[in-house]
């Protein structure tokens, strides 16, 4: 089969992609390699909510509804607002169809495992089947558990442990704060110092800053000052609760190697352990992108503002992070790059 348009991924850049799709009057299809809608969300720690209220996390065309207490949303209701997002919008996804390799062909793009080609190929698989892991020495050796945050479900999994939570990010903080409640004992260790938003910053405040720099950008103006990124701590209220319990109050830096059963820092201090939760971010799933011979050393895809690969005309990236669209990670920030990308197949296809 051959259609105008390939979609790789059903979770939000996916939906988004397929929203503008839908108006061009392109054959297209979604290919989800899950069984159920939502995309990461559906594999994310049961007490995650969102850093931005719904109406600044809402994909195009369609608010999700805020929580009935006014809060951020919970996982759940993202689920939820994912799966009816996708049924609002009749939007065409096959899944579970997992897309093992993307080859080229005369026609188009091969996708291996969905078969089918397409003129053009929207790649916007994101990051949570990549979780990435620091190379500790000692890590083999370590005979307590390890999870990173992609596979973590419940503090009480954890409960009457001792833990070493590795990560400053709000992944890292909001599973602390949690795990303070029910482990035996809880060690942060952080790269560099954490870095705490003002209560009143939140992610609005976050994407109106990315979407500033975004436009200095365009127009070759100086950048506005920053006042933190996507990786600095919303305090949330779990986060704010914690806080006021003096959770956060001490972290340390990265230690020096792992033995069978502690971590040890290079000056000689000795932490033991049952287990370690690897708050430590993820790496772009690009895998299928292989045989195309676009991956650079840092696994990424050299991309034009549409996010266009330069190496195939006939490939486009979606959802990974700044690199394909100012803050195109997020649910907020998806929609301007999912516009620009379809415009750019469309003008491509023309």
């Amino acid at each position: 089969m051959t259609l105008d348009v390939a979609v790789i991924g059903g979770g939000q850049a996916g939906l988004a992609a397929g929203y503008f799709l839908r108006r061009t009057g392109l054959t297209f299809a979604i290919l989800d390699d899950g069984t159920a809608p939502g995309g990461a969300w559906g594999h994310a720690w049961e007490s995650l909510t969102l850093f931005s209220p719904a109406q600044w996390s809402s994909l195009p065309g369609w608010a999700m509804t805020p929580p009935a207490d006014g809060g951020y949303p919970p996982r759940d209701e993202v689920l939820a607002y994912l799966a009816a997002y996708e049924a609002r919008y009749a939007l065409p996804v096959r899944r579970p169809v997992r897309v093992a390799a993307v080859h080229r062909a005369a026609e188009g793009l091969r996708l291996e495992g969905a078969d089918l080609t397409a003129r053009a190929v929207i790649s916007a698989t994101g990051t949570w089947s990549h979780p990435f892991i620091p190379d500790i020495p000692g890590r083999d050796v370590f005979r307590g558990a390890q999870c990173h945050s992609a596979q973590y479900r419940r503090p009480e999994d954890f409960a009457g442990q001792r833990v070493l939570v590795v990560g400053g990010g709000n992944s890292g903080a909001q599973i602390l704060a949690e795990l303070s409640r029910h482990a035996a004992e809880v060690t942060w260790v952080t790269e560099r110092p954490p870095v705490f938003l003002p209560d009143d910053v939140d992610g609005r405040v976050l994407f109106e800053r990315a979407t500033a720099r975004w436009q200095a950008q365009r127009e070759g103006r100086p950048p506005p000052e920053a006042l933190g990124g996507l990786g600095n701590i919303v305090a949330v209220p779990p986060v704010r609760e914690a806080r006021a319990r003096g959770v956060f109050d001490r972290s340390l830096r990265g230690f020096a190697r792992l033995e069978a059963d502690a971590a040890v820092w290079a000056d000689g201090t000795r932490i033991p352990a049952d287990a370690i939760l690897w708050c430590t971010g993820f790496r772009p799933a690009l895998g299928h992108l292989a045989p195309l011979g676009v991956l650079d050393a840092e696994g990424q895809v050299a991309v034009g503002p549409d996010g266009r690969a330069v190496a195939e005309p006939r490939l486009w990236l979606l959802g990974y992070g700044d690199w394909t669209g100012m803050a195109s990670a997020t649910l907020a920030g998806v929609t301007r790059a999912a516009r620009e990308a379809v415009q750019g197949v469309v003008r491509a296809l023309a």
